[in-house]
């Protein structure tokens, strides 16, 4: 008979500290594969589900239960590895760490680790050690966005309670419009899959025009709703908005869109009017990644789109048009899990962070 699998039973604190160190993007990425491993061995998948899901073996899984079970946190932290590491000073680290810190030399925007080896004297190796040693990354760049929105609360409520407690006897829908999705061609055929050698294609194109889908993503379902215009004015967005209101004949839709000024416009205020069972639901402003719909865009562009080649602008009409119909064969909704509160507390967070960094 096989060796009974250790169980884990995780306490509060510990569960917490390994999901934030899954969730980490500073810090050694094997640290949150780990922290991940005992997560879903705690949550009682087997050894080998855990191991397609990580990408361990089986035996690695195993090894990573024991150390925890034996040693805690404290057992999923890098072993030293043989093979002596050079001396470096902590003056040295020291300098490391504040030319980092500063600006690179003019023309340059941000400091690589084979220039500040050329500046320091020490090897790319060493200066990479010490700027994982104290979680700095200036190859790595974030945008963010401040929201002056002074309903910025008021409407996360709002949406995020829309979808995670819709109104009985109403649809929610989150619609947006994907602008200039271009019709690149290929210069070359695109070679096909092979045993060993992945699909290839050229790395220039020809660009054979653009168009705007506009998409209105049920919710609960996730069935999407799509129409592809030329344009992106007020008149086109109603000409989309009488198209859902249609499909949705005398179903109250409660709808989530973004605050472009085209969802504004005198016409489409005097639709909403002559139709009260239609009602808007904005997302804050400079948070439109709230509008779920953005999701089915991030699928639509990996999955049907980015790989494509098109050599006339019908060609990727007929494309996206089909993709549409296929997802709907299958539909996949998206399932909101973030409290309202929790995503307030985690922007104003980000915020405090964001303005109390030094800038480099």
């Amino acid at each position: 008979m096989g060796a009974v699998a250790l169980s884990l039973t995780l306490s509060e604190s510990d569960r917490a500290e390994l999901e934030r160190l899954q969730r980490a993007s500073a810090g050694p990425a094997g640290l949150a594969r780990r922290a991940r491993a005992v997560l879903l061995i705690a949550a009682g998948r087997s050894g080998v589900e855990v191991a397609e899901r990580t990408g361990y073996t089986p035996v690695q899984v195993s090894r990573i239960r024991h150390r925890f079970a034996h040693e805690g946190l404290g057992g999923l932290a890098d072993r030293k590895r043989s093979g002596r590491p050079p001396l470096i000073s902590a003056r040295k680290r020291a300098q490391v760490v504040a030319l980092t810190l500063k600006s690179p030399p003019t023309g340059l925007s941000h400091w690589s680790s084979r220039e500040l080896a050329r500046k320091t004297g020490l090897s790319h190796a060493s200066v990479h050690r010490i700027w994982v040693a104290h979680a700095l990354a200036p190859h790595l760049s974030e945008t963010f966005t401040f929201t002056d929105d002074p309903r910025a609360e008021e409407k996360i409520f709002d949406v995020v309670g829309l979808y995670m407690a819709p109104p009985t006897n109403a649809v929610v829908l989150s619609i947006d419009e994907k602008t200039q999705i271009q019709a690149l061609g290929r210069t070359q055929p695109i070679l096909p899959l092979r045993r060993g050698i992945p699909a290839r294609h050229t790395h220039d194109d020809e660009r054979n025009g653009t168009t705007d889908l506009y998409a209105a993503l049920e919710v609960a379902s996730g069935v999407v709703t799509g129409e592809l215009s030329a344009h992106h004015t007020g008149a086109d967005f109603l000409r989309f908005l009488r198209t859902v209101a249609r499909r949705y004949r005398r179903r109250e839709l409660h709808i989530v869109l973004d605050n472009s000024s085209t969802h504004n416009v005198p016409a489409v205020r005097t639709f909403l009017e002559e139709n009260p069972r239609i009602h808007f639901h904005f997302t804050p402003t400079g948070a439109s990644w709230i509008n779920m719909v953005e999701a089915w865009f991030g699928t639509l562009t990996r999955r049907s789109v980015r790989r494509g080649s098109f050599d006339t602008l019908p060609a990727l009409l007929r494309h996206i048009r089909a993709y549409i119909a296929h997802w709907n064969e299958h539909p996949t909704p998206f399932v909101w899990t973030k409290e309202p509160a929790d995503i307030i507390r985690k922007a104003l967070r980000r915020s405090v962070n964001k303005t109390s960094k030094t800038a480099h």
